[in-house]
């Protein structure tokens, strides 16, 4: 991914309606946030998001803070909070407009653990006059806020499990005090790829969550090197022996 993708996220939604042709579809602007995910210290008080309104007609923007924290099997919970406020809570941007905001933590960071939490912007569809039944297309971007003392860290443990002759699934426990997001697995024999795993899933402190690693072809029994690589390029390699 190149630079002004990875801080770039450009928010796009597509509703398809074909079977209700007496409906009308009002439609929503285009925006992007940068950067895409959000990290402060516990001495930070705020930090700067921008906003730009990359459509032709204005865009009403609305954000809610969300506490972000994950079952042990991994689901997502998330409740709405007034730990953090962006400043201002409503943003109003003029057609190709660009606007600085501020985040802002109103509760003391813990010291030995990161707090996580989720942003969600949405837009806020402005109706229009028209005849029939309005459907409003509204946008949304949920980034991921995490406040990380010094002493918060992961710590994973994988354990690798043959699903099927092409499939092995690779199970992930976070017992730290930080997330952890694996950004790719792999499964190596001889240093040749067997079964690979490309995706961003997050694993917050106390959760385990499992993901499968698909191979090309029949994964064969015997020993084997499972290869976790996290999104801050560090990796955990295991010795295994598949069945």
């Amino acid at each position: 991914m190149n630079t002004p993708q990875r801080h770039r996220h450009l928010v796009t939604c597509v509703l398809l309606l074909g079977l209700l042709a007496p409906w009308q579809i009002t439609t929503a602007g285009v925006f992007s946030v940068t950067p895409v995910r959000l990290y402060m210290s516990p001495r930070d008080r705020a930090i700067a998001v921008t906003l730009t309104n990359e459509a032709e007609t204005e865009v009403v923007l609305q954000a809610d803070i969300n506490t972000w924290n994950q079952k042990p099997d991994g689901t997502d919970e998330l409740v709405l909070t007034e730990d953090l406020i962006l400043a201002p809570p409503i943003i109003k941007l003029a057609p190709k407009a660009r606007q600085v905001v501020r985040l802002a933590l109103l509760k003391p960071a813990d010291a030995s653990r990161q707090l996580t939490y989720r942003m969600i912007i949405r837009e806020v569809p402005e109706a229009q006059p028209a005849s029939g039944i309005q459907v409003p297309i509204a946008l949304a971007l949920s980034m991921p806020v995490f406040i990380t003392p010094p002493a918060a860290k992961r710590e994973m443990n994988c354990a690798a499990q043959r699903a099927d002759t092409k499939t092995v699934n690779l199970q992930c426990s976070n017992t730290g005090t930080a997330y952890a997001q694996i950004r790719e697995a792999s499964l190596l024999r001889d240093k040749q790829p067997l079964a690979r795993f490309e995706g961003g899933s997050y694993i917050l402190p106390g959760a385990s969550k499992t993901v499968s690693l698909m191979g090309e072809k029949a994964v064969a029994a015997g020993d084997a090197q499972l290869v976790v690589t996290f999104d801050d390029g560090q990796s955990l390699t295991t010795s295994i022996t598949l069945p």
